[in-house]
């Protein structure tokens, strides 16, 4: 072979043609999917057909923790695959109830996963549930007497179906007492945080539940609580330093006191007495 075959200077550019190169020369119509052949055409399926019953429990469990309990509920009654799913301990670690009524929902589980429950009641009938059973007018009485044992009953099966619970607020629940929250402690024995607010029937007597039963308790908060007084609380900051204890208003507000009946039959007859004078 002759190397001066090879040499650039002896390749004529005139060979070249041109119009091999030009973009223009090249058909439009080539390109045009209408005018391919359907035949010639892969034909191409999806590899993967899923619905959301196929997905595993973890991932449906995922995807119900973003709904709030009634579409939850809702979404459980489609079919028997997310029914079970809805019924699953673990997809109820959180319940949060904004009034005793909630409670009457068949819309929650309650199971040994629920570890914080809040229940907030701040409606206006928060105050006619305050006021002391003798003050209290018929009518105030019956208003109280649809929801007055909702919450104790709802507690009660949190103590038997929820022995890992560990924050617990109870605000403006004006019919708890101290058996009730007592109760808790004891079966609750993992509980860290106890908020209670405005829970007018809570007295000391809950703060010395505090200090047997409370072992695993850190953070104690009663605010609003009329009948919790200063020497109760001193106990708690004496016999349980470790808990961080608040009691906004608590022990520096009116505690009930039950009037005496002889002091009252007097009181009466002197009115009625006022009430002929000056008819």
């Amino acid at each position: 072979m002759d190397p001066s075959n090879m040499d650039p200077s002896n390749m004529d550019p005139s060979n070249m043609d041109p119009s091999n190169m030009d973009p223009s020369n090249m058909d439009p119509s080539n390109m045009d999917p209408s005018n391919m052949d359907p035949s010639n055409m892969e034909h191409v399926e999806p590899s993967l057909k899923l619905s959301i019953t196929q997905l595993n429990q973890e991932c449906l469990l995922h995807l119900f923790s973003f709904l709030d309990k009634e579409s939850r509920r809702s979404l459980s009654l489609t079919c028997c695959r997310l029914r079970d799913v809805y019924l699953d301990p673990c997809l109820w670690t959180l319940l949060q109830f904004h009034s005793p009524s909630e409670l009457r929902r068949a819309n929650y589980v309650l199971g040994p996963s629920l570890r914080r429950l809040d229940i907030t009641w701040l409606s206006s009938r928060v105050k006619v549930c305050n006021v002391e059973d003798w003050l209290k007018t018929q009518f105030q009485k019956d208003l109280c007497s649809k929801h007055d044992t909702l919450v104790s009953k709802f507690l009660e099966r949190v103590c038997s179906m929820c022995p890992n619970l560990q924050f617990l607020t109870l605000s403006g629940c004006g019919h708890i007492s101290d058996q009730e929250v007592t109760r808790v402690l004891q079966c609750c024995s993992q509980l860290r945080c106890l908020r209670l607010e405005n829970c007018v029937r809570v007295t000391d007597r809950t703060l010395q539940a505090l200090v047997l039963h409370g072992a695993a308790l850190h953070q104690f908060t009663v605010d609003f609580c009329r009948n919790v007084t200063q020497e109760g609380l001193l106990v708690v900051r004496e016999r349980r330093p470790d808990i961080r204890l608040s009691a906004e208003r608590s022990a520096g507000m009116i505690p009930d006191i039950k009037p005496d009946k002889k002091t009252q039959r007097p009181l009466r007859r002197t009115l009625l007495q006022k009430v002929l004078m000056f008819s």
